[in-house]
């Protein structure tokens, strides 16, 4: 109260926007470690003598890595201090870099990459603190910023790792260009640990729970929530579907004569729709999740359609021998940019609902959402490399329009949460 000499905690609140830009940096260098591999994997195959199929195994072990520390590691973010267990995932994450790097083998590179995986999975210790850190009004709008963060880092992953490949492989060719963008991504992780000790406040642990208590708690929040279940479902049929383009995007660009550069490039081009994000975020605000989650699919789809059409119509003409490679990489860019936006915009209206539903809770819904998110993804980047390798862009382009489909049917089946319950959550997140 004024004057009573007591600080109040309107001024004990930390700045929001500074500390949601450092939370938005720690997800995008964490969660760019699971992505540097896609556009070099034509690469990373050919230096163990590895077909297609084969390589593209190594970013299957990349999601099924993450997958598993989703699971298993970051359920500790409501158990223990979280700033602590933060840094140590990150120094953990900068060593399995390193190690990859140096991997002398495709088994050892698969292991190293199931390792990075399950390290990088620290990103969703990390986004959960953004509702933390804004007022509940404002809660859409905190998660867009991070999740901004998060977006670039997924997609300028993609160009930095082609680009800095290539420019290896100009200068020397004793040392694979691969190997040196693992190596910068663990030395990134290195600079960035003081800045977590010195900019990241103690985060103190939201429930004492022992470690095998708060993994069974894991079914029981899954049980009590239609809702979160709903999300789970659709979040891991779109990121499938998500998931098979990225993982044979080199593949697809290889076939027409365009290296890791130009690979890599799509996720710049990608990365403008990242300002989607936080407009999202004021729509979910406005409209409610589920109305940005219906717009979003329909993007999705219409990205879908947009790359099947421009790439048949790209093979048609290479096999004319008639290629225009810039009006293809246009056609092409402007698929990619839709297909970001559709998928930036459901990822935040499926968050945005979960985090409200039980804030004691939201490091294990989180964990939940995203276990299935990438079990999802996982699935079809296994199975996407050997559709593109035998039933080339028909086969893979079906595969992607079944995911959306399903995605379609679960949210259709779906339904908007009830007035009483909405007040319901509001209430919680006032308390």
């Amino acid at each position: 109260m004024p004057g009573s000499g007591q600080t109040s905690p309107a001024t004990t609140r930390p700045r929001p926007q500074a500390h949601l830009a450092f939370l938005g940096l720690c997800c995008g260098v964490s969660v760019s470690s699971i992505y540097l591999c896609q556009p070099l994997l034509p690469q990373m195959g050919a230096s163990f003598h590895a077909a297609a199929a084969a390589a593209g195994q190594i970013g299957v072990a990349t999601q099924v890595g993450y997958t598993l520390g989703m699971l298993l590691l970051t359920p500790l973010g409501d158990a223990l201090e979280r700033r602590g267990l933060i840094l140590k995932m990150f120094a953990a994450l900068a060593v399995a870099l390193l190690l990859l790097s140096c991997a002398p083998s495709l088994p050892l590179l698969l292991l190293m990459s199931a390792v990075v995986g399950a390290c990088a999975s620290v990103t969703h210790v990390v986004l959960p603190i953004a509702p933390d850190l804004a007022e509940p009004e404002n809660r859409g709008r905190a998660v867009g910023v991070v999740m901004t963060g998060l977006l670039l880092g997924v997609l300028l992953a993609r160009t930095v790792a082609g680009w800095l490949s290539e420019a290896t492989e100009h200068v020397t060719a004793r040392v694979a260009g691969w190997r040196v963008v693992f190596a910068v991504a663990a030395a990134v992780c290195v600079l960035l640990l003081p800045l977590i000790h010195r900019l990241m406040p103690q985060l103190p642990a939201r429930q004492h729970l022992p470690y095998p208590q708060v993994l069974r708690s894991l079914w029981t929040v899954l049980r009590a929530e239609p809702l979160l279940r709903e999300s789970c479902v659709m979040g891991a049929l779109a990121f499938g579907m998500f998931s098979a383009f990225w993982n044979t995007l080199a593949f697809v660009l290889e076939r027409h004569g365009l290296g890791a550069g130009v690979t890599g490039s799509f996720g710049l081009v990608g990365a403008a729709g990242t300002l989607m994000a936080a407009y999202a975020g004021r729509l979910s605000d406005r409209r409610g999740p589920r109305y940005v989650i219906s717009l979003a699919l329909g993007a999705l789809l219409l990205a879908v359609a947009a790359v099947y059409v421009t790439e048949r119509t790209a093979f048609a003409a290479q096999a004319a021998g008639h290629l225009h490679v810039w009006p293809y990489l246009l056609a092409l860019g402007l698929a990619v940019v839709v297909l970001d936006v559709g998928m930036q915009a459901l990822q935040l209206g499926n968050q945005t609902r979960n985090f409200a539903l039980q804030p004691e809770a939201r490091t294990r819904i989180n964990t939940l959402y995203m276990t299935a998110y990438f079990i999802g993804g996982a699935l079809a980047s296994a199975i996407s490399p050997a559709l593109w390798q035998h039933l080339g862009v028909a086969g893979l382009c079906g595969f992607e329009l079944l995911l959306l489909l399903l995605a379609v049917l679960r949210h259709s089946t779906g339904r908007a949460i009830p007035a009483a319950a909405r007040q319901g959550q509001e209430a919680l997140l006032h308390a």
